[in-house]
């Protein structure tokens, strides 16, 4: 059991998880250790099983938008990569969703929790207005 002292001077009593370059996860926390006892604590915005998600999505895009290339460069027809580009915004708003969700239910959550709420107010209306363009 570890306990560390949030920036907002919170104690936050944490289960550790074992990391392979030395470092441990705790409830959220990313601890890395240096040699002569340095320690490094900060948040993780999103956890492993997210990130994937994220990242294989913006790899099925980026072949997509690779093949859009071929399809410019071997003059196809006008309304089929139209239609692709199309499928590449989708599937980019998709990306904009898990990260949205992942945002709200990891930052935000921890932004509220410590009394953040001005902040957290900000982004979601920041946000907001982006997805309205």
């Amino acid at each position: 059991m570890i306990y560390l002292v949030t920036p907002d001077h919170n104690i936050k009593k944490l289960h550790r998880k074992n990391l392979p370059w030395g470092g441990f996860l705790f409830a959220g926390w990313r601890i890395d250790t240096y040699p002569l006892g340095g320690i490094l604590a900060y948040m993780k915005y999103m956890d492993d099983k997210n990130k994937a998600k994220v990242i294989h999505r913006l790899k099925l895009l980026e072949g997509q938008v690779r093949g859009l290339q071929r399809m410019v460069e071997n003059d196809t027809y006008c309304i089929d990569v139209i239609t692709q580009t199309s499928a590449v915004k989708q599937g980019l708003s998709n990306v904009e969703d898990l990260l949205l969700e992942n945002h709200l239910d990891h930052c935000v959550h921890h932004q509220m929790q410590t009394g953040q709420t001005a902040k957290a107010k900000a982004e979601i209306i920041k946000v907001y207005k982006l997805k309205r363009k």
